[in-house]
């Protein structure tokens, strides 16, 4: 069986804490040419599709406190230098 079309979707649902969160998600399809491989078009898309929401959720996370501490938080427990911690922008 010959595949021509590939669709992706990927979505992100981010806490937002107070009992707030959002979800972000993006779908792509593409047409596959003979000669191409479709898993490498599936993962092609995955890809862009990941990328595009982690850049939407950007100004979302920045503006979170809640996503702030947590950041703070995961980099605190993967022995990350505070210095670097406390010096870094959202």
């Amino acid at each position: 069986m010959k595949t021509t079309t590939v669709s992706i979707s990927y979505s992100r649902k981010f806490n937002l804490g107070n009992y707030e969160s959002i979800e972000l998600g993006c779908s792509l399809w593409a047409q596959v040419d003979g000669d191409e491989d479709s898993q490498a078009v599936t993962q092609f898309l995955y890809l862009q599709a990941k990328q595009a929401v982690k850049e939407a959720a950007m100004p979302v996370i920045k503006a979170s406190e809640y996503q702030q501490i947590k950041v703070k938080q995961q980099k605190r427990f993967m022995n990350e230098p505070i210095e670097e911690i406390e010096q870094e922008e959202f």
